[in-house]
Parts: C-alpha cells; structure tokens; sequence
C-alpha cells in the first residue's frame, strides 16, 4: 500500500459557457471551477478562500459548496479554536465516500485498487500468476470479479463508484475501448467492455475505460502527495514487466500522442543484430531491460525477483559475474534509448517504475553514463535518475485517480436532486 495518500491528477479549470447558455449550464461551469479550486490547493480552503480564488460571490459560493457537501465531494470541518470573528471552516475532500477503481492485468498479475477523492487507499488486491499466451476472456473474467469484491460495501454507507480504469501492457484504442496489441500477454483485438458483459460494466460504475499500463502508472508518479516526489512533475516515466513501456510527463500531464500510442520506448531498436523480439523486430529494449531478458541474462529463473538479482551479482564465481554483465547490459541499453528521448524532448529527469524501480540504486551508474556520453547538453543539464518505490502495480492507483478525476470535471452530476434549484 503506497505510504501516502496522492492528489488527484490536475485538469484544467473549465472555460465559460457560450453566450446564451442556459443558467444551468452556468451553474455547472462554476461547480467544476470550485471543485478544481479546492482540490488542487496544497492547504483546507475556507468559503471565502474559494470566493477570493475565483471572482465568485460569497452567497453564490456557499450556495455551490452546499452542493458539493451534498454530494459527498467535498467535507466541512470545525474552526481553529482561539480565533475571533465568524469562524471560517476548512473545506476538504471527502473520505471514502466517491471512489474510483484502478484494474490492471499485466504479464504476471492482475490487480486493483479503490481510492477515494482524497487519495486513499480504501481497498486493494494482487494476484499474481503467469499470464503470458492467456485466455483474454479468463482473465477479464476475473478482474471483473475482484473488481466487484473490492468495491462492495464493508459498512452500512455504501462508497459512490465512478467509474473504472482498466490498464493493459500494449497499444490502446481509447476512443473505442479497444487493445489492438499486447505481445507479450498474446492478446490482440480485444474490446475488454464486450468481454465483460453489460452487467459486469453496470457493477463497476456503467463504464470501463482503457488505457496504457505505463502512462497510468506515470500519472500516478506525477500526482504523487507532497514529500513523496510531488514536487517534480516533469520527467520521463519507465516501466518494466516483461516488456517496457514508458510515458513523458510534461508539467503533470502525460503526453499520449493524438492516438495514445506514445511511448512505445520497448521497441525502439537497441542493435539491430539483437535478439528476436515477440513483436517480431530485433534488438528491441525490452530483450535488454525487461525483466525475463535480464533475468535470463543474468542465469536466473523467470520467477526470481529483484531482490534474488542483486543477491546473485554479489555471489563469487561465474554467477556473480553473469548477473553483474546482465544488470550492466540492461543499463547500459536503458541509457542508449532514453539519450535519444532526452535530445529529442529535452526531459532530464528519468523515473525508474514497475520491476525496475528496486534496481534503480544499482542501474543508475551506468545509465546516467550512458546518458552523459550521449546527450548533447549533458554538461549544461542535471540529468537525474530514480525509483518510483516499492508499488509494483501504480498504474492501478492512476486507474483509480483518472476515474476520479471525472468527478472533478462534472460534479453536478453528483449533486442530488433535492438541492438542485
């Protein structure tokens, strides 16, 4: 479980309505704007805070935040004892009252998580297994399930759901719901909502939205809570399983290309001599830097972990040295790579994520040679690399926050009928 709560990711505040729009209309732009206001500040704001914030009255201001109460978006707390005058009341996100739902299936687990608006974990589950050449419909089956397992109910107040993630290891159609490729699960031209089935959709908030493992686990990196690496929102973002993937992350915002196909970092070719990749090219990254390639390289079994790795570089003889060339060689082909992602975007900062994020201390040497050798403006830059911790499955938290983030950006939808005016 991540040690900290995260922010919900930020979205830009919502333009005006066109002239003529209904008062509606007015009122639902205004609520977005407050709801925005309120969770993307770094302290409680007051309803005079929010008024001052935004150019709205103070009674229009109460009137929409009595909504938000209302809808369980946002909670009103007690004022600081000892101060004089009207007292202000901190607002802030509710608590496990709107939740979000993070799915993942990845090449050795599947896995979900439930956050609510204030970036906590209310529930969470791993499974792990090998999934490599599975039945889509086996799979999704079960994410279905534990899906529905994690967001029932533990108390007498039943969370809202809004809404599902799911991550996958490949190429995403978002617009249709549709992952073209996975290689390395060995799925192809799977629309996970029609495996699912309308019923199952229903249970897990009337929508299941696709998108890439590594740009939700990126999200998530960038809208890490203060004092977890908040404060650093512009980076490249590498994620390995068995393949790598990877995210640019641009002020807090991913950058996804206009079909969401960026980042595809595994396959860009290291030599193009190398090894046969599963997507049929040579050389590709994730034959180096993948987890099976460097466990394989290094001596080890597909199942080992991190953790057996850096145990097995420090052993005397020939193992020893077989692991240490494999850790050595998957840096060193990470450092090619992401050289000419840095010349190219000029992004100095590299997040180590998924099975890499553990080697990130041992990997980082290397790399950040690589990187020095190879980057034109390395002497003027302050090229850095780290881990992004010990989550394997962050995406399923950027899942959970995207879904969230729905709320954020329409909460009138939220606001129960009886306090409409």
């Amino acid at each position: 479980m991540p040690s900290a709560p995260s922010r919900l990711p930020a979205a830009p505040l919502p333009r005006g309505p066109a002239g003529g729009a209904r008062q509606a209309d007015l009122r639902e732009h205004n609520l977005a704007v407050l709801a925005q206001t309120l969770f993307a500040s770094d302290r409680p704001l007051s309803r005079a805070d929010l008024a001052a914030r935004t150019g709205m009255t103070r009674s229009t201001t109460s009137r929409l935040v009595e909504d938000l109460v209302a809808a369980r978006i946002v909670t009103e707390g007690v004022a600081e004892p000892g101060r004089r005058g009207r007292p202000a009341l901190p607002l802030a996100p509710a608590r496990a009252t709107v939740v979000g739902l993070g799915l993942e299936a990845n090449v050795d687990y599947v896995a979900g998580r439930v956050l609510d608006l204030a970036g906590e974990v209310v529930a969470e589950e791993i499974r792990t297994g090998d999934l490599r050449g599975s039945d889509p419909r086996d799979v999704l089956g079960e994410l279905g399930e534990l899906g529905a397992a994690l967001t029932r109910p533990a108390g007498e107040v039943r969370p809202t759901l809004a809404g599902t993630v799911l991550a996958l290891p490949g190429l995403i159609d978002g617009e249709n719901g549709r992952l073209m490729l996975a290689p390395n699960l060995g799925w192809s031209d799977v629309v996970p909502a029609d495996v699912l089935g309308s019923e199952t959709v229903a249970a897990l908030g009337g929508s299941v939205v696709l998108a890439n493992e590594a740009k939700l686990a990126a999200l998530a990196a960038a809208t890490a809570a203060p004092g977890r690496h908040g404060e650093q929102r512009t980076f490249v973002y590498v994620s390995a399983q068995v393949g790598v993937g990877a995210a640019v992350v641009l002020d807090g915002h991913v950058m996804t290309g206009p079909r969401g196909w960026a980042g595809e970092i595994g396959h860009v070719c290291v030599e193009p001599d190398g090894p046969r990749c599963g997507c049929g090219a040579r050389g590709c990254l994730e034959q180096y830097a993948g987890k099976r390639a460097i466990l394989a390289n290094a001596g080890l079994d597909a199942d080992s972990r991190p953790a057996d790795l850096l145990a097995a570089e420090h052993t005397a003889g020939p193992s020893g040295e077989r692991a240490r060339q494999a850790l050595d060689r998957a840096a060193w082909a990470l450092g090619v790579v992401l050289a000419g992602t840095v010349n190219t975007l000029d992004v100095d900062r590299i997040v180590l994520g998924g099975e890499l994020a553990p080697l990130a201390d041992r990997l980082r040497p290397v790399l950040l040679a690589e990187l020095t050798a190879r980057v034109l403006a390395a002497p003027w830059s302050d090229l850095r690399v780290r881990g992004a911790g010990d989550d394997v499955a962050l995406a399923t938290t950027g899942g959970a926050l995207l879904a969230l983030r729905t709320v954020l950006e329409n909460p009138a939808r939220w606001v129960p009928e009886r306090t409409a005016p």
